[in-house]
């Protein structure tokens, strides 16, 4: 029998940690607790959990270490939780992989409805990455952190990535700036749609061989699209 899907919650505020495991069960989830950051990361990999909820300050790793090397094998959700709410902080959040940001002090019942979010948003099972996406010359490694262009891996930011992801997991799906963003970098990014630009630009000069799209295609008066497989059958 399969263990039960369940909500992580990494946070050493004991009160904290209490409040949300409630709140979150009394919304139907089962949840675990970690009280560290190496315990969080070794529970994390567990194949029951469906997403986790990571503070920051934590003792032994700190929340973007433990961030950064979830991210590096796994795709599950992460919500991050923080005593810094400035813009940048978010970003750097953002950037090591989190999926969305919470500031404290926070409503425990926002809390509860960002992660039904987040799991609207992650398909079943998304915490192990999906067989890589190959089109034509173009490789994607499930969720993972590599992308490969003529079996030559590409080294690409944390926010390319993340755009190129958003648009593989529905290949030939047109999707305007504002959809990109929300994807990519949470609902609540506040950043100018120009930014999708910005990085399908960068994306462009590491992905695209002589420099012509092949493969992240402009949709006229829509936005963006990453042609399908058998586009280069």
């Amino acid at each position: 029998m399969e263990p039960e899907p369940a909500i992580l919650v990494v946070e050493d505020d004991r009160v904290v940690a209490d409040t949300l495991r409630l709140y979150l069960e009394q919304a139907g989830f089962a949840v675990l607790l970690a009280r560290d950051g190496p315990a969080g990361l070794d529970r994390a990999r567990r194949p029951e959990v469906a997403l986790v909820v990571l503070d920051v300050l934590l003792p032994g790793l700190d929340g973007r270490e433990v961030c950064r090397r979830l991210r590096a094998s796994s795709a599950v959700p992460i919500l991050m939780l923080t005593a810094r709410t400035t813009e940048e902080d978010r970003i750097e959040g953002l950037d090591l992989g989190a999926d969305d940001y919470v500031g404290k002090p926070f409503s425990p019942r926002e809390v509860v409805a960002r992660v039904r979010a987040l799991l609207r948003r992650s398909p079943p099972g998304s915490s192990s990455p999906p067989e890589p996406l190959r089109i034509g010359a173009l490789e994607i490694d499930g969720w993972s952190l590599r992308v490969r262009v003529a079996g030559r891996e590409v080294a690409l930011t944390p926010s390319e990535r993340r755009l190129l992801l958003a648009l593989a997991r529905q290949p030939g799906r047109a999707f305007s700036r504002e959809e990109l963003l929300a994807r990519a970098f949470g609902p609540d990014c506040e950043a100018l749609e120009r930014t999708v630009d910005t990085h399908v630009a960068n994306l462009r000069s590491k992905i695209e061989p002589g420099g012509q799209p092949r493969y992240l295609l402009t949709v006229p008066g829509v936005g963006y699209r990453l042609a399908r497989p058998e586009e280069h059958g």
